[in-house]
């Protein structure tokens, strides 16, 4: 039996998260979920976005779904990740509809803990000053993991993003130990690029990525690029994944425009539930979940109007169940 804390959060991330669970569900593995409260809803009950007690069970459980945050999602999702000492998050760009978006497949792997998104702000007399904070530590740290990943789903490029020509110390050390870890990998083939660059290269030619390795902030950019390739924010799952403990969710946020409408795209939290089981162990379960959807999408009638359809949130995951 695995012990799953279910945090649906706020918005869209109640409906994705109950749809994603009757996907779990329809597989022969035994889950016990335990649910937990975090967000914009929590905190205007409670006075917390994430209250200690669905913390502790983050931290005890043996994965962590999530759904979507709003206006507290530095509060919840950003701390959750800390706390949970997830240290790579892990965002694949991959077109489940090939035939509309091309044979696009790659992986982002990016540095978890540091960068601007250590929240340390300040103002002063003429506006305000954040700290970017980079250590060869978390730099290398996440570049071996990138190395690992590629070696181990067989991809044959890695590649480093920064923005070194202007930040030469926190992104000149990020680039080099990316090279220093490379060295541990010869039969890997290396290259790097500046940011704005790999902004333009992910648009004018794709498919020329497998596995790119950055930084916390350009991560978060590039993955939302990304998923402007392959249709949209309703597509990209991620995990969080540290030496302890698993954190998934998709990267769509709560979405308040379409919450409470039941049109929400359930893919990206299904397919984050596919990084889960994986996480767990549960690769083969993983696989079958990931090739029903894309079937169900591709064949284009149960599925939300995103996608084509006229499918409710709850009627796509139960037709998807169905097939399973």
């Amino acid at each position: 039996m695995y012990n799953i804390a279910v945090i649906p959060g706020d918005g869209i991330g109640k409906e994705v998260v109950k749809a994603t669970i009757t996907v779990l569900d329809s597989l022969d593995i035994d889950f016990n979920y335990t649910y937990a409260e975090a967000g914009d809803e929590c905190k205007e009950k409670t006075g917390e976005a994430l209250p200690n007690d669905t913390l502790e069970l983050a931290k005890k459980s043996d994965a962590v779904l999530f759904g979507a945050a709003g206006e507290t999602a530095a509060d919840v999702i950003v701390r959750l990740r800390r706390e949970l000492n997830t240290f790579v998050n892990l965002r694949p760009v991959k077109s489940l509809q090939p035939d509309k978006y091309g044979n696009i497949d790659f992986m982002i792997v990016r540095e978890n803990t540091e960068d601007l998104y250590i929240g340390d702000e300040y103002e002063t007399e003429e506006g305000a000053i954040a700290r970017k904070k980079i250590t060869r530590f978390a730099s290398e740290r996440i570049s071996d993991y990138a190395f690992k990943y590629a070696k181990d789903t067989g991809r044959k490029k890695v590649t480093a993003v920064h923005k070194a020509n202007v930040l030469k110390l926190s992104d000149g050390l990020f680039r080099d130990s990316f090279y220093k870890i490379a060295e541990k990998y010869p039969e890997i083939e290396t290259n790097d690029f500046y940011v704005d660059a790999t902004a333009m290269y992910l648009i004018t030619n794709p498919l020329d990525f497998e596995v790119i390795v950055t930084t916390n902030l350009y991560g978060d950019i590039l993955s939302d690029e990304g998923a402007g390739l392959v249709g949209g924010l309703g597509m990209i799952p991620s995990a969080n994944i540290g030496d302890d403990n698993g954190l998934f969710e998709p990267v769509h946020g709560s979405a308040p425009d379409i919450a409470g409408q039941g049109i929400a795209d359930p893919a990206a939290t299904i397919l984050s539930a596919c990084m889960m089981l994986d996480y767990l162990g549960e690769s083969e379960s993983a696989r079958k979940v990931e090739k029903v959807l894309i079937d169900v999408i591709q064949e284009g009638k149960e599925v939300t109007p995103d996608l084509g359809g006229n499918a409710s949130t709850q009627e796509m995951a139960e037709y998807i169940a169905s097939k399973i």
